[in-house]
């Protein structure tokens, strides 16, 4: 029998080999996925987020609405269609049909709300492309808040909420589904595409939809006839539901209308950057060392790290290896040049890259000779793509790095401290200067320390410094209304993600979140079950994405108004067990979360409204749409991963959290997605907890440790990855919660209480201006007055001589 040659393996090798390869790819099937071409913005398409609001179960709705609108329109005008009156006639038409919103019976009330919803959503029976249904529903959605129809839905709106009836119906009735909440869903509907269209850009030739877009966001923001912003009204809904004592509030369209308010009210994430630089300007800090935005977009998708199934196989490689010749320079050079992280696609699969972690270099399975090509044709000149030479981010240095440097060296070299000194540098040695220098050189002020520094001057004089002028901007005002039931709002809202996450499973005491999707009857078809079970999916996937990017906004704006109103936000968060949660979700294969088509793209608005509607078959439904993965999973996994790194930025007692709950394999195996932004935020989350990790998973995982080197801002001083740090002593932690608790409720106390100056109050000493005063009694103290006397006065001796006593 003939030997293999040189390199060859044997057939037999060969093929289990290959088995065992192709055994993990399917059983894994993130190690060789693609990247991921996602784009991160505030929202997805105009369309996805119109699509959204519908559940497919109310497709029959459409035509409802449209029968409606119709059987109303032609009793008021004759042989005409909506599309051919002119502004003045719609005007008419539209003043006719509020009017009929204040009729006394109930049903008559709900049909002339479903002619205006018709109207909103572009009185698509009139049309014949998407394009032009959404035309006229935007123009119709500025017609009517022209006429005053969002103050009219805004008052029935209130009148449903606190509808008794329907209250204690819906507590009596063992399931509840959809019919349970008609009224509710209608005027939430017609409210949410009033705001999708008006936080849309304003046409420019059209400048008195400019001037509407603006007065509809004071509105929201500053409201005029109440002292509550409508997003208080719509949290108090969410608090409502999670209590028990309204389960047939729709969920997904309250949480998707409270989001999309926000958004149009405080700003997105480009109006939260250059507020962040404008008042940054205010406060005379340099400018940013660069947009965070451009570059989370700039940055490319770095390979998974190996699997426990790869590092198997590794270890059956490692235990047939042989010594290898020696390789000239220049093919190590080439073989350096192979970074699995700076040329994802280029690069072979990581699989094949393994032993670049194993500290043994210079030596190859000699059964994998054979399918080792040259190194300069797998790497083609005229193919390498050029990257820009250093790191993503400026490194940043706080001002406490640098006292904590110069303590440090002040105790080694002369014997003592300074304090809080950071220029006198007198009997240190040269080398520190430079160290200085350069640490200096890259120092960054954050708006929020400048906030503490002033809250702390406002502590100690606040008589001198007089009352602090706050701004009203719609963050203060939404802070301000939400401040004594906050607690209550962040439980309900984790309450929620947590019904609506893909790992929890069914109890009998979790909130029903589906009672806005299921049908009154059950489908008696596989085929109808199928469609209600993507209904079902889509609608929690729906939730998570709403809940997710609120949470954001919130902290993100709380941030830079101040970050007192942003820690105590995400105190009450830590609390409510928001760290464990957002862990739970991501203990699942994420990939295939991310990879979700629970989609049927023809039921969706406008779709579904401009077409006729094919027939649906089983193997239509499976397929799904052709897009190679879900925007809205992959925008709600980096959200929350966003809101994770908030809560745990600088904060050693939440970090000590990620490590007891063993969070890293969990977000190693996020790492799968090939996403840049995800890896960023999980890279960042990975980096803090490194140093309580261990040397032995830090050794064991160095492709995870390069990676947060290339992509994550590197602060000077900071020795995350050798676990030295002087911030990392575990009986702090406690202390540090309750002194932070402190500052907040000192804050609060005195930018918010409404006796805040009574300790500074002048004291009246004079005792016939003292019994002068009018004092308020009880109404009812005149009944009792001779009791009081009797018990408080006279049956109480008076002992004179203590009057005479020397205190």
């Amino acid at each position: 029998m003939e030997e293999p040659c040189n390199g060859s393996r044997p057939k037999g090798q060969f093929r289990g080999r290959e088995l065992f390869r192709a055994q993990r790819k399917e059983s894994e099937g993130s190690v060789d996925c693609p990247s991921v071409e996602f784009e991160y913005g505030d929202v997805d398409s105009f369309t996805a987020e119109l699509s959204e609001l519908f559940s497919y179960t109310e497709e029959p709705e459409f035509a409802l609405n449209k029968r409606c609108f119709e059987e109303d329109f032609k009793t008021q005008v004759k042989g005409e269609r909506w599309t051919q009156l002119n502004a003045v006639q719609q005007k008419a038409y539209v003043m006719r049909l509020l009017d009929g919103l204040e009729v006394v019976d109930r049903d008559k009330r709900l049909k002339v709300a479903r002619a205006i919803l018709y109207l909103a959503q572009g009185v698509f029976g009139d049309c014949g492309s998407e394009s032009e249904v959404l035309r006229w529903s935007r123009s119709n959605t500025f017609l009517l808040y022209e006429m005053g129809t969002f103050t009219a839905i805004l008052e029935l709106l209130n009148m449903e909420i606190d509808n008794i009836q329907a209250c204690s119906s819906a507590l009596r009735k063992p399931a509840i589904s959809l019919a349970d909440s008609t009224e509710l869903r209608v005027l939430l509907s017609v409210m949410y595409l009033m705001v999708e269209n008006f936080r849309l850009p304003a046409e420019p030739d059209r400048p008195e939809w400019a001037l509407a877009k603006e007065t509809f966001r004071t509105e929201l923001s500053f409201p005029v006839q109440t002292d509550e912003p409508f997003a208080l009204l719509l949290f108090t809904m969410v608090t409502k539901f999670c209590s028990g004592h309204a389960p047939h509030f729709p969920m997904k369209k309250v949480l998707l209308l409270l989001w999309k308010v926000l958004l149009f009210t405080l700003g997105g994430f480009e109006d939260l950057q250059a507020m962040k630089v404008k008042k940054r300007e205010g406060l005379g800090l340099p400018p940013l060392p660069e947009d965070s935005l451009q570059v989370v977009r700039s940055m490319r998708a770095a390979s998974p790290p190996a699997s426990a199934l790869e590092l198997l196989e590794q270890q059956q490689k490692r235990g047939r290896r042989v010594r290898r010749p020696l390789i000239k320079q220049d093919s190590l050079d080439l073989y350096n040049e192979r970074d699995p992280f700076k040329n994802d696609e280029g690069a072979v699969d990581e699989e094949d890259n393994d032993d670049a972690d194993s500290g043994i270099e210079g030596e190859v399975d000699p059964l994998e000779r054979d399918i080792i090509p040259p190194l300069v044709a797998t790497y083609p000149t005229t193919e390498r793509v050029t990257f820009p030479k250093g790191l993503p981010w400026a490194p940043k240095v706080r001002e406490r790095d640098i006292e904590h440097f110069l303590e440090s060296s002040r105790n080694k070299f002369i014997g003592f401290t300074l304090g809080h000194d950071t220029e006198t540098l007198v009997g240190l040695p040269r080398p520190i200067h430079e160290s200085v220098k350069t640490l200096k050189q890259y120092k960054y002020v954050s708006i929020a320390d400048v906030q503490i520094r002033n809250e702390e001057e406002l502590e100690s004089c606040p008589v001198s410094l007089g009352e602090e002028n706050v701004p009203e901007t719609p963050c203060e005002v939404l802070y301000r209304t939400m401040l004594y039931n906050l607690p209550q709002y962040m439980i309900a809202l984790l309450k929620i993600l947590l019904a609506a996450a893909p790992t929890s499973k069914a109890k009998t005491d979790s909130i029903n979140i589906l009672a806005d999707v299921l049908p009154e009857e059950m489908p008696i078809t596989v085929l109808d079950s199928m469609r209600l079970g993507i209904d079902v999916n889509r609608h929690k996937e729906i939730i998570v994405k709403s809940i997710s990017a609120l949470l954001l906004l919130l902290l993100k704006h709380f941030k830079l108004n101040h970050i007192y109103q942003f820690e105590y936000v995400s105190q009450h968060l830590v609390f409510a067990n928001c760290i464990p949660l957002i862990l739970k979700f991501f203990n699942q294969n994420i990939m295939s979360y991310i990879c979700a088509k629970n989609s049927i793209c023809v039921l969706d608005y406008p779709y579904c409204t401009a077409h006729d509607l094919p027939e649906l078959t089983a193997e239509s439904l499976e397929t799904g749409d052709n897009s190679q993965f879900c925007w809205r999973n992959l925008f709600s996994c980096i959200n929350l991963l966003r809101a994770l790194n908030k809560l745990t930025k600088w904060k050693h007692s939440r970090t000590m959290m990620l490590v007891v709950f063993k969070s890293a394999p969990i977000l190693k195996r996020a790492l799968k997605v090939k996403q840049a932004m995800m890896q960023l935020y999980v890279l960042k989350l990975l980096k803090i907890q490194t140093k309580y990790l261990g040397r032995q998973w830090r050794k064991s995982n160095m492709k995870t440790m390069s990676a947060i080197y290339q992509n994550v801002r590197h602060r000077m001083n900071d020795d995350w990855a050798y676990g030295n740090d002087i911030d990392a002593r575990p009986w702090d932690f406690q202390a540090e919660e309750c002194t932070l608790r402190a500052n907040i409720e000192s804050f609060n106390s005195r930018r918010y209480d409404k006796n805040q100056n009574w300790e500074f109050a002048p004291v009246d000493n004079c005792l016939q201006s003292v019994l002068g005063q009018r004092l308020e009694l009880p109404e009812d103290f005149h009944y009792t007055y001779e009791l009081w006397l009797e018990r408080e006065v006279f049956s109480q001796p008076i002992r004179w001589e203590e009057l005479l006593r020397d205190e």
